[in-house]
Order: structure tokens, then sequence, then C-alpha cells
């Protein structure tokens, strides 16, 4: 009888697994339960004026135990949206959308991008990057992220506890807690040392990123040496499309309720439903489509919190190439990859699209593996800055590191305002001025003839059709101190590239 028993539930755990994940979205809160959030996150709410609300308060009970007598299972729930994730037949779908609590029913994409392959953390790939945003005025003025609280909400962090590149971090105890949201059944110690599945090993590429150095090699990886993290796994799979939406929410919920302030995901939504009648098209990517989008949005705006996202992978992919949710989300700060010499858009890097009134990806710095390692490097620059100076706000962290990047203000939606550099953001943070690095030069005619001071053999430019859309990026050789312009059918706006300095040529 007990056997019979176990493979009735085995059954049934199989049966719910093969049904399609929902979100069921409530109508309301009951106003006299109280929020759970630590009293790091009240302090930091109260510094940043932002005021708790009633996104801040958990679900109804008494509407949950109505789900449970329906014969619904949530997996997770979010405060935030008020609503709880669950696998739902049709004919439960049918009867609970009947419930008079309940608002809507939205399915959950069950396609996620793991924006990167595989690397060997003994070997210096990441070291360019280090040099491209001037990581040694960081350390020149002792930032290293020390104090600075961390999320990672990823795939997985197989042997991150035995990486000679984060070994530092775990010999300090900097890895506080970590969440299985997943197989909540596991350990920390089984999450570190059990492999599932490949994708396993990707938070364990991405925390080296935002934080490794092995003294072994003499290589620095990352920038936030000294920060505190949590983190999250929230995503399986053996494919390059998997998803669980509604763990990543819950996750970045949790890390809320502890008080953390910066979160890195090197994963996104972009081709959607495996039912093509419910896929995703490029032009949902508009930061109000997907509920991962507006819960980012939310944890901007309400939550004061840092978002640092992959753009994605798909700027080869031409019937997609544009970023993924949740980097479309207009509060989140989406980062593309760029070649380490000419600091113009790698091939796979995904581009903002045309159709959004605000500039994606917002800055970009070079990765070789994709977009899931560029967005933990500008991380660890973020953590530098709240080091620097703790009291910056979310929007203003943003705002420095836009404002610090070499292509500022001319930026576009190949790789955003360019590649952030600390000299210029550590001035940005301390309230100094900065030097003029660019300015703007009138053309008339097809040709135009600029001269430019530039070491370099080649320089990079942009033609664009508007201030931020590109036609098309490319790279000019300078002739005795001068490049030619040839002006196309239509572009309005050229960008050239100096890196030290940026002049936006405006085709009258």
């Amino acid at each position: 009888m007990r056997i019979l028993h176990l493979l009735a539930l085995c059954l049934l755990s199989l049966l719910a697994q093969a049904q399609p994940k929902y979100w069921i979205v409530l109508k309301d809160k009951d106003p006299s339960q109280r929020p759970s959030l630590s009293p790091t996150t009240l302090e930091r709410r109260a510094v940043q004026g932002l005021p708790v609300d009633d996104t801040d308060l958990p679900l109804s009970t008494t509407y949950l135990h109505q789900l449970q007598q329906a014969g619904v299972a949530p997996i997770c729930q979010s405060r935030w949206l008020n609503a709880v994730s669950a696998a739902l037949s049709p004919e439960q779908q049918k009867q609970v959308g009947g419930l008079p609590f309940v608002k809507e029913i939205i399915p959950i994409d069950r396609n996620i991008v793991i924006q990167s392959t595989r690397f060997d953390l003994a070997r210096p790939m990441l070291a360019p990057v280090m040099t491209q945003i001037q990581a040694p005025e960081f350390s020149r003025a002792g930032l290293t992220g020390r104090l600075v609280q961390i999320g990672v909400i990823d795939a997985g962090f197989f042997g991150a506890d035995s990486a000679s590149a984060l070994r530092h971090i775990f010999e300090r105890n900097g890895v506080r807690v970590v969440r299985d949201y997943v197989n909540p059944q596991r350990t920390q110690n089984k999450l570190f040392r059990t492999l599932e599945t490949m994708s396993d090993f990707h938070g364990t590429e991405v925390l080296a990123a935002i934080a490794g150095h092995d003294p072994n090699e003499n290589v620095q990886y990352g920038l936030a040496t000294d920060a505190t993290f949590y983190l999250a796994r929230t995503d399986q799979g053996n494919r390059e499309y998997r998803g669980e939406e509604d763990n990543w929410i819950a996750a970045m919920e949790w890390m809320d309720s502890l008080g953390v302030r910066l979160i890195n995901t090197s994963l996104g939504y972009a081709k959607g439903f495996s039912d093509p009648k419910e896929n995703y098209e490029p032009k949902q990517m508009d930061g109000q489509t997907s509920l991962i989008s507006r819960a980012a949005q939310m944890a901007a705006d309400k939550k004061g919190i840092l978002i640092i996202v992959s753009a994605g992978n798909e700027g080869d992919d031409k019937t997609w190439r544009i970023i993924s949710t949740p980097a479309d989300a207009e509060g989140v700060l989406a980062v593309g990859a760029t070649n380490a010499r000419l600091w113009n858009r790698i091939g796979y890097s995904s581009i903002g699209p045309e159709f959004l009134p605000y500039l994606k990806p917002n800055v970009s710095c070079f990765s070789l593996y994709g977009t899931s390692l560029s967005a933990p490097v500008i991380t660890g620059f973020a953590a530098c800055l709240m080091q620097a100076n703790p009291r910056l706000t979310n929007r203003q962290l943003i705002d420095i590191i836009q404002k610090s990047s070499h292509l500022y203000p001319y930026g576009n939606n190949f790789v955003g305002y360019g590649v952030p550099q600390a000299s210029r953001a550590l001035s940005l943070a301390k309230g100094q001025p900065l030097p003029e690095t660019a300015r703007t030069v009138k053309a008339q005619g097809k040709t135009f003839t600029l001269p430019v001071q530039h070491t370099e053999s080649v320089i990079s430019v942009y033609r664009k059709k508007d201030a931020i859309c590109v036609i098309s990026q490319e790279t000019l050789k300078p002739v005795n101190g001068k490049i030619t312009l040839k002006r196309s059918g239509d572009e309005k706006f050229t960008t050239v590239d100096l890196k030290k300095e940026v002049i936006e040529v405006v085709w009258e």
C-alpha cells in the first residue's frame, strides 16, 4: 500500500509538471496584514524617500486558503504582483477563473535564454574588459564593493565554492544566503556540488565576472571583490531556451525583503512559448507586456533597486535581433557587448527596438562569451560607486554610469552610451565636473571631410537615421589625420567614435 501511495504521488507530480503554469492575479489584499520587511529594507526605503505601500503586503491568507480548497497548489507567491503561480489543467483554469477574488489568469513564459557559454575560470578571458572600463581607477581609490550587498539571480552556481577565482569570497563568508527556487529541498552544499545540467555553471561564471580574482594567475575578473552576496537559482534545464519566470520574481522580492539594493540577472526571455499561438513577438519587448518587466520596473520605481541585466544574444538572429525582457524595462540598466579593440557592437549582442521611447541597451562593454558576462562587469562597476557614495539612488547610479560612458551623450540602439569609464564615474559620484569630450559638427551635401586626432588605424562610426537608431556600424581608416564620410540616403546623424572623444555629425 505504501509503495502504491508513493507511486501515486510521483504520478501526480509528473502530471503537475506537464501542465502549463499560470499567474493567478488576485483582486485585492487584506490591509490588516503587515509587510514582512527587514529593518535594513525599511531603512533603505526611508533614505530614498520610498514609502512602504500595498505592494509590500503579503497575499490574502483567505484567498490562498480558498485556492487550496479548489485543488490549486501555489508554486510561488508575488506580493508585488498580488499573484500566485500554479500549474493548472484546462478544467482548473476555467474553475479558478470563475472565483470572485481572481482578477485574471496569465500564462507564464516557458522560455528563457541563458546568455553565455561556459568558460574556464582559470584562464584570463575577462581581463581585456578590466582595461576597457579603467578598473585600476577603482583600485587606486580603494573601491572593491566593500559593504555592498549584491543579489545574483541565475541558473546555477555549481563549483562556486571551489573555484580558485572565487575562493577569496568564500574564505571570508562573503556568500551569506543561497536559495534554490527550482529545488527548494537542496542544501547550499548540494547546490554548489551537484550538477543537474550544464546550465548550473552559468551563475558561477557570472559571479566570477562580478567579483572574481585569481591570485595564482594574477588575474582580476571582476570589480566587487569585497562585496557580500545573496544567490538565487531560479532556472534549470539542458536546453538553450528554458524558463521559470515566477521563480525569478520570487527571488527578486526575497532579496528586496533583505535590503539588497543591487541585483544582477543574466537571464532573459525572448522567443516565448512553445505554442506558436502564445509566442512573444518582438513588438512586445516594450517594457510593459511581460510580467517580468513589470516586476523589474516596480523594483526600480517603488523599491529603489538597481537591476543590471543582460541585453541578450540575439543580435545575429534575423528573426529577432532585439533585446529580451526584462532588459526592455525602462528602469533597469541593460548591458550589451562590444569588441575588445574597437568598442563597437559585437555581432551577437542584441540591439534596442526602434519603437522604444527610451534608449536600450543603456551601456555596453567587452565580452567574448555573451552579454551574460558583460552585465556582471557593470554590476561590479556599480558596486564600487555604491561604496564610494552609499547615498546614491538607483536612478542616480544609472545616470552616472551612462554619463561616464565614452559615447555620452550620443548614444545609440547598438551599444547604448558605450563603455563606462571609471575615472569619469568617480568624478560624477563626487559631484565634480567632467572635461568636454563630446562635440557636434554640421555637414552639408553628400560628402564631408572631418579632421580627427586618433592614434589607431581604424575608427568606428555609426550611421543613424535619427538621433538613436543605427542604420549600420562601420570602420574607416584616417588618412593624413582626416576621415571622409559619405552620406547614405537615410542618414541624418553620424557618430564618430574616437574613444577619448566623440563627434556627432549632423547632416543638413
